[in-house]
């Protein structure tokens, strides 16, 4: 095993300036402030506003943030890799666009769908060639516009999804911090209960797909409340077995914000105390890749070298996972 181990040397969010409260939501569909809070967590998420505007420029906003936070040039950058399941068009990857836009040049770059578990799916692909030796500066960002997939109409699913990016930078570290240990799942027959029925290549976009409301976000809850809530918490407990690490060994559990019970429930799975957790779902909502980067660029100051955090996330595929890291600055 390799000494090398990549670390976060940095991180930064994007959330759009508008943000659509649970109030307004009523306004247009059948549902209430409590309601949604009873069921989800959720008061307020945001929502990218303005024509031709898309994920990559949520994206290259955190992208900027980060690189100036950091003292890094766009040049040096070896590989982006872009989390995302809202590409800005079905070709060429979003991760080319962001790069352009972000002036990096010297980098290759490409996108990872793997649903709400795209972002640790894509930390531990670009840990990988940071332990290799192959690369020494790699950004890692999820962004997704969910506004742009989600049915306004159907009051099971719009009142979940925000929009948002967040970003982290991944260096080498000879110290012992960084990511240690990762474990990844999918469960492809899971896809039943949550997916986009048309707009691929088995359902290409017709005029009756369009009538049909048929390129939104299909979720049966019940179900994927279910599989989350048990194979998102079995996830962080397995990890933590793996290390031999206790509740009191953790200083941070960051968990994909899907549903606050399902937060919760992991938490106490893992026996740990609420004030261990990061959560923000109440104010950003569910925004698939950015969650996770987000709660971390609001925990920033909060984070201390060496703590022991484990990453946690559940998706559509199904696709779940847990990554162990060990924070790499104060």
């Amino acid at each position: 095993m390799s000494s090398i181990k990549a670390a976060i040397t940095g991180i930064q969010a994007f959330a759009p300036e508008y943000i659509l409260t649970n109030k307004e939501l009523a306004t247009t569909v059948d549902t209430t402030d409590e309601w949604i809070t009873t069921r989800t967590g959720i008061k307020e998420r945001h929502i990218l506003k303005g024509k031709g505007l898309g994920t990559s420029d949520m994206a290259v906003e955190a992208i900027k943030g980060l690189l100036k936070n950091t003292n890094t040039l766009p040049e040096e950058i070896d590989l982006l890799i872009c989390a995302t399941i809202t590409p800005d068009m079905a070709f060429p990857a979003t991760a080319n666009i962001i790069s352009d836009k972000a002036g990096i040049k010297n980098a290759f770059s490409f996108d990872i769908n793997a649903a709400c578990s795209g972002f640790i799916y894509s930390l531990f692909t670009a840990s990988k060639y940071i332990e290799s030796g192959s690369f020494k500066k790699v950004i890692v960002v999820g962004a997704d516009k969910m506004s742009s997939a989600v049915d306004y109409t159907d009051r099971q699913t719009c009142v979940i999804f925000g929009d948002g990016a967040g970003a982290v930078l991944l260096e080498p570290s000879a110290n012992g911090n960084g990511i240690i240990d990762s474990i990844l799942r999918t469960d492809g027959s899971g896809r039943i209960h949550l997916h986009q029925k048309a707009g691929g290549s088995v359902k290409p976009a017709s005029y009756e797909t369009v009538d049909n409301r048929e390129h939104f976000v299909y979720q049966d809850g019940k179900a994927v409340f279910k599989f989350a809530v048990t194979n998102m918490a079995d996830i962080a407990v397995e990890i933590m077995k793996k290390n031999h690490l206790t509740a009191n060994d953790i200083s941070w559990l960051v968990p994909h914000q899907a549903n606050l019970r399902i937060i919760d429930a992991t938490a106490r799975r893992m026996g740990l105390d609420k004030d261990k957790v990061m959560i923000n779902i109440q104010r950003y909502g569910n925004t698939t890749n950015a969650t996770i980067p987000l709660c971390l660029w609001e925990w920033e100051d909060k984070l201390k070298k060496g703590d022991n955090i484990i990453l946690s996330a559940f998706g559509g595929g199904f696709t779940w996972g847990a990554i162990y890291l060990k924070w790499a600055y104060d």
